[in-house]
């Protein structure tokens, strides 16, 4: 087994990684309680899920670290997780406008800037779109194809994985592992996408909800559990990451990913619990708004 394996350092760390991630649930837990009580119930599914995005990774990780060889089933499963999260901060960010309604009434005479990352920030001569029911069809749309292709692709994987077919870290064009992965790669692109567009315009009006810094954990979990994972396994391929029997490097980036991702999601649960525990109060109504606009007018 692998805590055989293990010196009294690596037992040490071993316990530390799970008591953390044991932690983190608990404080997930504890927090699910507060919003299920305190916020209302058309919003309380979509922040939920947004906030079990780092306890799940961590615990996916942790089950990872301890069992090798369930790697590809845990590294798939957390990510088709963040996929409906992606999804779901968009819904959020809708719900938090007042639903679609409202925020069609509140940008009627607005665009959406388009010209965003990570699809086209240096594409500055995009004209702006104007904000109807059917470009808002357009960015769900954009977000729902990650969340339900990640799941067929994850099915597919581990039938050719079983099959032989599959090798995690056979990138050669043969290889079914680099097309499948160029294609989520560019899914994941195209989900992200209407993410930053609808960041971009509801913001400033958001501003009091807290929506930059949830945003920014958002981006944080996607690049540690995406961009980081990537260039570790690059460079255990590589052999930049030595082996060290009887792990090979390729394994032993694994335990590195696994190892950073318990630290970093048990950090980001503590801070979530403090971005996300606040009162839900609706936004001011559109008459509110526009009377103090009128009253602000005839001010001397």
């Amino acid at each position: 087994s692998l805590s055989a394996g293990l010196d009294l350092t690596g037992r040490f760390l071993f316990a530390v990684l799970t008591l953390m991630t044991l932690i983190g649930n608990l404080v997930f837990i504890e927090e699910a309680v507060y919003i299920y009580r305190k916020i209302p119930s058309s919003k309380r599914s979509i922040i939920i899920w947004i906030n079990a995005a780092a306890p799940v990774i961590a615990t996916t990780a942790c089950v990872g670290m301890w069992i090798p060889r369930s790697t590809m089933f845990t590294d798939f499963t957390a990510a088709v997780f963040f996929a409906i999260v992606i999804h779901k901060f968009l819904m959020m960010m809708i719900k938090e406008c007042g639903g679609q309604k409202l925020l069609l009434r509140r940008f009627e005479n607005d665009r959406f800037k388009i010209s965003t990352g990570p699809c086209c920030c240096c594409c500055l001569c995009l004209p702006r779109v104007p904000i109807t029911r059917r470009t808002l069809f357009w960015l769900k749309l954009g977000t729902f194809q990650f969340a339900f292709l990640r799941p067929v692709l994850m099915f597919l994987s581990i039938v050719l994985w079983t099959n032989g077919n599959y090798t995690l870290y056979n990138l050669s064009p043969k290889g079914a592992a680099i097309w499948i992965s160029c294609f989520i790669g560019v899914l994941t692109i195209i989900a992200l996408w209407p993410v930053g567009i609808m960041f971009q315009q509801v913001r400033t009006l958001l501003i009091g909800k807290k929506i930059i810094p949830k945003f920014a954990l958002y981006q944080f979990i996607l690049i540690l559990n995406h961009l980081q994972a990537a260039i570790i396994n690059i460079l255990a391929m590589q052999r930049v990451i030595p082996c060290a029997p009887p792990l090979s490097s390729s394994a032993r980036g694994a335990y590195m990913i696994h190892q950073l991702l318990i630290m970093e999601m048990f950090l980001i649960t503590l801070i979530s619990r403090v971005v996300y525990r606040r009162r839900y109060d609706d936004l001011e109504p559109l008459e509110c708004t526009a009377e103090e606009a009128g009253d602000n007018k005839q001010t001397p």
